[in-house]
């Protein structure tokens, strides 16, 4: 089929690798202008513009969608069928109703929960012990289209947003590829509404979010600090400086809120309820360590205190 495919990040690269690879033309490809990045801030192209690049397809890369002769020239292309993937501008409903048979997102949660922009992160946060994906119609409200087909990833207590994140974008990419072939056959995909009432909202993260309580329980804290890897990363004070905290786990025990209880085989601290091994983290201007390095690069000891 003839498609249109709008999506910026890496999360969007496995389903464009996916249906290039399944034999459909790609007509063009949306993504977010080049922006700058690096130390030198220079303009960067996105995950989706590399990949497209590499497979000599026409990029398009307009700031908005709602300019006439932006849309325009999406028109032209007559494509049978859009497929979004965090693509990251709004897409007016006349840029919706321009393919044939309709345009289908990849969202990364099991719809309706977690609709909104940072689903992945939520799902840890609130202690969802599965999330997934979601391939479903796009329409002008957000993430509200009705649902095509779904793909069930359990969560484990090991799962941080980006192990997550790269399991979803795989899974996301082989469900569309499979919704492609059924519609190329069959000419249009049977969908269900979502039910209003169990809607939820993955609201933006702040990063007044990354730092850390310690009179929380140790659950709630290792949910933080695995939900906020990569970014934008849990964050405590260690000595009067700030300690980034890249992965931790709850255990049982009890000790005073913050109080560094051991230092063998990982950083143990109290907690509001229960303590916290911390495995892996990262001092000012330091690189990411495994504990034992960082406990004896920073000579830390039982009895240091995180605040």
């Amino acid at each position: 089929m003839k498609i249109i495919f709008a999506g910026t990040p890496e999360f969007a690269v496995p389903a464009l690798a996916a249906l290039i690879q399944a034999g459909h033309q790609i007509v063009m490809v949306l993504t977010q202008p080049d922006r700058p990045a690096g130390r030198g801030m220079k303009l960067k192209a996105s995950p989706v513009k590399v990949l497209a690049e590499q497979h000599q397809l026409p990029v398009f890369q307009p700031e908005t969608l709602k300019d006439v002769a932006v849309q325009a020239q999406i028109a032209a292309v007559n494509a049978d069928v859009m497929i979004v993937a965090a693509y990251g501008l709004i897409i007016p409903t006349v840029v919706l109703n321009m393919p044939k048979s309709g345009c289908y997102n990849i969202h990364a949660s099991l719809l309706p929960r977690w609709r909104g922009a940072a689903p992945i992160h939520r799902s840890i946060l609130a202690g969802d012990i599965e999330t997934g994906v979601t391939i479903m119609e796009v329409v002008p409200a957000l993430d509200a289209g009705a649902m095509v087909s779904k793909a069930v990833v359990p969560i484990t207590e090991n799962d941080t947003t980006q192990t997550l994140h790269d399991a979803l974008s795989q899974s996301g990419a082989e469900l569309m590829v499979l919704a492609m072939a059924e519609l190329e056959e069959k000419g249009s995909l049977p969908a269900e509404p979502q039910e209003e009432f169990l809607v939820t909202y993955a609201h933006k993260l702040e990063k007044s979010e990354a730092t850390i309580d310690w009179q929380k329980s140790a659950l709630e804290i290792s949910r933080q600090v695995r939900a906020f890897n990569p970014f934008p990363v849990a964050q405590g004070q260690l000595n009067g400086q700030i300690c980034r905290i890249w992965f931790a786990n709850a255990v049982e025990g009890k000790a005073k809120a913050g109080e560094v209880l051991s230092v063998q085989n990982g950083i143990t601290v109290g907690c509001g309820e229960g303590l916290l091994h911390i495995t892996e983290l990262q001092a000012p201007g330091g690189k990411r360590l495994n504990a034992q390095a960082f406990v004896q690069g920073h000579n830390l000891q039982a009895g240091a205190l995180f605040t």
